[in-house]
């Protein structure tokens, strides 16, 4: 029997990330292949003409999945009746200013669409922030949005997780699908903490773990953990863009392994409300390696 379609809702559609990501979410990436789906999108006025360009393509696209499209710059319009929100739109930060600055900003958006999504979304909506500074937006939406359960939002560090995977992947020449259990702690910032202490290798052995495969603690405890920590920076050198292919499909892989369930085994990297878990005070938007199973982190 064919499945009701699922409401998701992107911010900032328009952009270089959201541009990546509907496109995913049309096709089945990030709730499966049998999962019909209906975007709302939304963005803000001076880039309406760009999110109906985004529409026409998704129309052209002629994706199956995809039952609906709603593109539009009214944040009641976007978030009624969604069942899952991921927050791509913010506030960028430019040249010369400080992260205080960028933050007064956020809070403002934040603020508008948390209330909406408190109001009009459907029940038990789940949110994923992806706009940075992530944790902070994230903690500022729950602050707005005090009816949505803190088990319900949630900020990107799959991105920093996948990352990972792919420089062990290169180190060890395997396929990045046979590596599993990095744990990326704290914040999506440089700050953040790449742990492979319980990370494995599938191989024709057994599972066997990273640090014995690598054989080198001092690339493991340096350079692996810095260019993890500034890969989003090398990428705006390199594309003179930040990174938004990775951050799409991120965003999907957390999406998909949040409803979907984590595989037997696996644990992943997601930022969470923190509850006191690992000695990290509770309150906090924190990094966790998190395994999920029936729509719920644990």
């Amino acid at each position: 029997m064919a499945k009701d379609p699922i409401r998701v809702l992107v911010t900032g559609a328009a952009g270089q990330i959201g541009y990546a990501l509907v496109p995913m979410i049309a096709r089945g990436v990030m709730l499966g292949a049998d999962q019909p789906v209906i975007l709302h999108m939304l963005d803000i006025p001076p880039a309406s003409e760009s999110l109906n360009g985004v529409k026409m393509e998704l129309v052209d696209a002629a994706f199956p999945l995809l039952k609906g499209v709603v593109a539009t710059t009214d944040v009641v319009e976007a978030c009624t009746g969604v069942n899952i929100a991921v927050m791509v739109g913010g506030f960028p930060r430019k040249e010369g200013m400080e992260r205080k600055d960028v933050m007064s900003k956020n809070v403002s958006i934040y603020k508008a669409q948390a209330s909406a999504l408190e109001k009009h979304a459907a029940a038990n909506c789940k949110v994923l922030v992806v706009a940075n500074p992530a944790n902070t937006n994230a903690l500022i939406l729950k602050e707005f949005a005090p009816s949505i359960p803190e088990k319900n939002i949630s900020c990107l560090t799959r991105l920093d997780h996948n990352r990972a995977l792919g420089q062990i992947s290169e180190r060890l020449n395997v396929q990045v699908c046979d590596v599993k259990n990095v744990i990326i702690w704290g914040n999506h910032s440089s700050t953040q903490y790449p742990d492979v202490n319980h990370a494995t290798v599938k191989t024709p052995g057994g599972d066997m773990p990273v640090r014995q495969l690598v054989a080198d603690d001092d690339w493991l405890n340096e350079e692996f953990i810095t260019t993890v920590q500034q890969r989003g920076a090398a990428i705006i050198k390199a594309r003179k863009l930040s990174s938004a292919l990775s951050a799409a499909s991120a965003a999907c892989d957390h999406i998909r392994d949040w409803v979907l369930g984590t595989p037997e085994g696996t644990f992943v990297s997601m930022g969470v409300y923190s509850d006191g878990s690992y000695n990290v005070p509770a309150g906090l938007i924190y990094s966790f390696p998190v395994t999920c199973c029936d729509g719920s982190g644990l």
